[in-house]
């Protein structure tokens, strides 16, 4: 079990990266992204995808809940299979 200042130091390091990562989308969206083709050639001025982008804003949201909810003492989710019967 993860103690209480390795939950923080990880829950910092995620505010950070999904501040970056807001950042990124921002710049990306203010048409920043610029895509230039001569002939069969072309060039994209960043690497990453949006798509991408958006989906690791709402992984480290998810993540992010989380390690809130362990800090209050929440326990993680636990899934439970029901199989109904028909005796």
């Amino acid at each position: 079990m993860k103690t209480r200042a390795t939950i923080e130091a990880e829950l910092t390091a995620k505010r950070n990266r999904l501040e970056l990562y807001l950042k990124r989308e921002a710049e990306m969206l203010d048409g920043g992204v610029q895509s230039y083709g001569i002939g069969s050639r072309n060039l994209a001025r960043y690497n990453t995808d949006l798509s991408q982008i958006r989906d690791a804003i709402k992984q480290l949201e998810k993540d992010i809940a989380n390690l809130e909810g362990a800090l209050n003492g929440q326990k993680p989710r636990k899934a439970v299979g029901v199989v109904p019967r028909d005796w």
